[in-house]
């Protein structure tokens, strides 16, 4: 606790939790004040209001989710039509562990085209049963086709790949190519200072195909040289290479001094040995890019983004030609004392730009140090030193317009702690390149400039689907009603005026002062009354024992926000809450939100302002809510209830005050209320509605029809006979959920409960809008497969469903990437259970 030297508006405030029966003392103070809550995109998202960057605008993360094998490849698979035979077989396409195969033979006929399991399929490369003396044997089909098949094999497999044997058979059976970079694995890695030096690195960590890279010789002493790349990167190489091309071995220049020269050169034939034993596979390398030849020469003038100073443009010149593929690059520096800051580059290295590029794009261009006059201007400094500007043929345009735009979210590595991802926003794109703002992130550091091609920016969800620890933005400090106990409070005082927010200061209020009629004292939370069928009961108890004092609409406010937050369907109870009016009560009208399953509904409720009718109000709240009258009130419930509420139980409370919204013990002043019995209706099946999104806020007063309040009844509260439990279930969505847009993308979990669902749904009458989500899988030959652009998934039939792709399904649903890739899992499975029946 703090000391009592401290100023009582920064003391902690101790709040007392009624936990099992046990009171329990809780410090809240200022620097604990924040909740930890675990980070949503589609949430976040929808606050800000901005959306997240198109997936297909990351060519890296696409390249990495694909599979090891490629369209073309030659493979020799079981011949089914004749046992103990085998013939080579053509992959035409792949989905994840699925391939799609031909047999050599058929030709451009794809009648014969069937799909194997990588996983479960007897398949080998070409050469396997020459090895293992097993027949070659078309199938009886083509059997006649051609009369000599050995020379149409030699013709067939010549110039043509086969599949590698790693990825047939043992650990790495079946794996993407990002899956193959196991922890422990060699590679080798070239000097950041200089191009023609590599160095062995060892795999500490793949996530995703970012790998967490260590120098060979060195220790988990030396963590912090630690490198962080994308597998992609055109400074990774396979062990061996740099030997292959006769390129030195040497560490790098900034540790040699860590280790003596016998220790560096014991490290590397460990090293070599351990790359030796279990040697990554090539598929690995299959999609690097080399450099491309460059065209620029010594002394040449362009601009290049400063590695050295943040979001700063600066000039630069050539001053080192390496070879055809790499040049180094100068920071040009008039001061004195200058000292040279350089980097190495090749044709595609992001960042550099041809002079006058800032000029085009509206950006300011740094002056170099110790340049003397107010203006820069490329003409006349070029004359001065003497130099020539790179030409635009030294920059290869091939940078497609990825689709960025301002405002978009991503993720990004955060340049100054590379182990770091971050919520980043685009503040501005200019050309190749994007202003990001890294969330979470201290100021100045946390803006910085990233070419669109950056394998260092990932789509929204990406850390998710990789489970890795994403950087959440700063949570703003968010305002605490205070909560004190009966021997904390202060003595009442009618100098002090109401507060025009509730602090955590605890103040006392004098009814009898000039304000205090719009004060209330405080409101206490009786744990032990009965919570009835819409609140739940744990949550309840987790709020605190009472709240205020205050001015009677912030302190109300804040405790109808904790019920809203403690309710099954937070929708359903805004709702009922929305209806609450009396024409006696002085009301003012405020703004309250709940969030449920990703949507936010907002509603304007009627509070009272006086404090003589706080104990009406709240009254009134509970009956509305069908929980006990002293669940929330200005009196503590010590022991028991007056209303005897502990003997209720959810199924006989909303039998008897649910249906007849009838008190069994109405109160002096208070009229009963009664309302027609609902009729029973059978259970619905969850039904599955893709949506586009549109409205990312639903607001009660534009609702529907009388007939939508209907259905919104039938679809939340289920009718239940006494026995079974009548408390609204979580699995079934409330009235506003399937009525309204939803801006949060369903998951996968949900497709897969429709079409679980849906033969069982099939023989009951539903609306004609919906009839197609419940269609079974037993529909696969009714329709042709449509294109995917502008399609809605209620389209997709059992055919169509086995075509689907990652790229499809995040276009058709809006999915972001974790759940997209776990449906897709889901997808395999089903075509791997489909081929399996009807293969025969």
């Amino acid at each position: 606790m703090q000391s009592q030297e401290q100023p009582l508006a920064l003391t902690a405030v101790t709040s007392l939790y009624s936990t099992n029966g046990k009171e329990e003392e809780v410090n809240t103070d200022a620097e604990s004040m924040e909740e930890e809550v675990e980070f949503n995109w589609e949430e976040y998202m929808e606050e800000t209001g901005a959306n997240a960057a198109p997936h297909t605008t990351f060519k890296h993360v696409e390249v990495s989710l694909q599979s090891s094998f490629q369209p073309g490849m030659k493979l020799e698979v079981a011949n089914k039509s004749s046992p103990d035979s085998y013939w080579v077989a053509t992959i035409i396409t792949t989905c994840g562990q699925l391939l799609l195969l031909r047999f050599s033979g058929y030709g451009d006929d794809r009648k014969a085209d069937f799909w194997c399991d990588v996983m479960t399929a007897e398949l080998h490369p070409v050469g396997w049963c020459t090895q293992n003396n097993k027949t070659l044997m078309p199938p009886e089909a083509i059997r006649e086709k051609y009369s000599d098949w050995t020379e149409f094999l030699v013709q067939d497999l010549t110039g043509s790949r086969t599949a590698p044997a790693n990825l047939l058979e043992g650990p790495l059976r079946g794996k993407n190519t990002v899956d193959l970079i196991v922890e422990g694995s060699v590679l080798e890695l070239q000097d950041v200072s200089g191009p023609l030096q590599y160095w062995p690195v060892r795999v500490l960590q793949n996530v995703g195909g970012r790998l967490r890279l260590r120098y060979s010789g060195l220790s988990e002493d030396h963590r912090a040289q630690d490198s962080w790349l994308f597998y992609l990167d055109i400074r990774l190489r396979p062990l061996g290479w740099a030997l292959e091309n006769q390129l030195a071995l040497e560490p790098p220049a900034g540790l040699r001094s860590l280790k003596s020269a016998s220790d560096w050169q014991e490290a590397l034939q460990e090293a070599q040995l351990d790359g030796q034993k279990s040697p990554l596979p090539l598929e690995v390398f299959k999609d690097h890019a080399d450099p491309p030849k460059h065209s620029f020469r010594t002394g040449m003038k362009l601009e290049m983004v400063s590695l050295w100073e943040q979001l700063q443009i600066c000039p630069v010149s050539v001053t080192k030609v390496y070879n055809d593929f790499y040049f180094q690059v100068t920071l040009d520096d008039l001061s004195p004392d200058a000292k040279p800051r350089f980097v190495v580059c090749h044709a595609h290295s992001p960042g550099i730009l041809p002079v006058q590029w800032c000029l085009k794009h509206g950006v300011t261009l740094e002056r170099p140090p110790g340049f003397r006059g107010h203006d820069f201007d490329w003409a006349d400094y070029l004359k001065q030193s003497g130099t020539e500007a790179a030409t635009d043929a030294c920059f290869p345009d091939t940078w497609k317009n990825r689709s960025f735009a301002k405002d978009m979210w991503l993720e990004a590595v955060n340049p100054h702690r590379r182990e770091e991802v971050c919520v980043a926003q685009i503040t501005q794109v200019r050309g190749r390149l994007l202003w990001l703002r890294l969330e979470g992130v201290v100021k100045p550091l946390s803006e910085c400039i990233v070419d669109v091609e950056s394998m260092d920016i990932f789509p929204v969800g990406w850390c998710e689907a990789n489970s890795y620890t994403l950087t959440p933005p700063f949570k703003p400090k968010q305002k605490k009603i205070a909560v004190v106990q009966p021997e904390k409070q202060l003595a009442p005082s009618p100098q002090l005026e109401p507060t025009p927010v509730i602090s955590c200061q605890p103040v006392a209020m004098d009814p009898g002062s000039a304000n205090g009629r719009y004060c209330c004292s405080k409101i206490f939370v009786n744990h032990r009354c009965f919570s009835g069928p819409y609140l739940n009961k744990g949550r309840i108890a987790e709020l605190p024992q009472a709240v205020g004092p205050g001015k009677c609409t912030l302190v109300l406010k804040e405790l109808l926000s904790m019920l809203i937050n403690a309710a099954y369907k937070p929708g359903r109870v805004l709702k009922e809450l929305q209806d609450l009016e009396d024409q006696s009560w002085d009301c003012q009208e405020e703004t309250l939100k709940a969030k449920y399953k990703g949507k936010t509904y907002r509603s304007t409720i009627r509070i009272v302002r006086l404090a003589d009718q706080i104990a009406d109000f709240c009254r009134k709240v509970c009956v509305k809510l069908q929980c006990c009258p002293n669940l929330f009130s200005p009196l503590l419930i010590a022991d028991k209830c007056p209303e005897n509420c502990s003997v209720q139980t959810k199924t006989k409370y909303t039998y008897y005050y649910g249906k007849k919204r009838k008190l069994s013990k109405p109160m002096a002043g208070e009229e009963a209320t009664e309302a027609k019995p609902t009729r029973r209706r059978k259970k619905r099946k969850a039904i599955f509605v893709q949506k586009k999104r549109r409205s990312s806020n639903v607001d009660y007063t534009a609702a529907g029809s009388p007939q939508d309040s209907e259905e919104d009844e039938e679809l939340t509260l289920q009718s239940g006979s006494e026995g079974t439990s009548s408390e609204p279930r979580e699995d079934h969505p409330d009235g506003p959920s399937v009525e309204v847009n939803s801006s949060r993308p369903r998951r996968a979990a949900s497709l897969r409960r429709a079409f679980s669902t849906g033969e069982a749904a099939g023989g009951t009458e539903a609306p004609e809008g919906r009839r197609r989500s419940t269609r079974s899988l037993s529909t696969y030959n009714q329709n042709k497969y449509q294109p995917p652009e502008g399609q809605d998934m209620q389209d997709i039939d059992g055919q169509a469903l086995l075509l689907l792709t990652l790229p499809t399904v995040q276009e058709c649903m809006d999915l972001k990437l974790g759940p997209a890739i776990k449906l897709c899992h889901q997808i395999e499975r089903v075509k791997v259970a489909f081929y399996r029946q009807f293969t025969n």
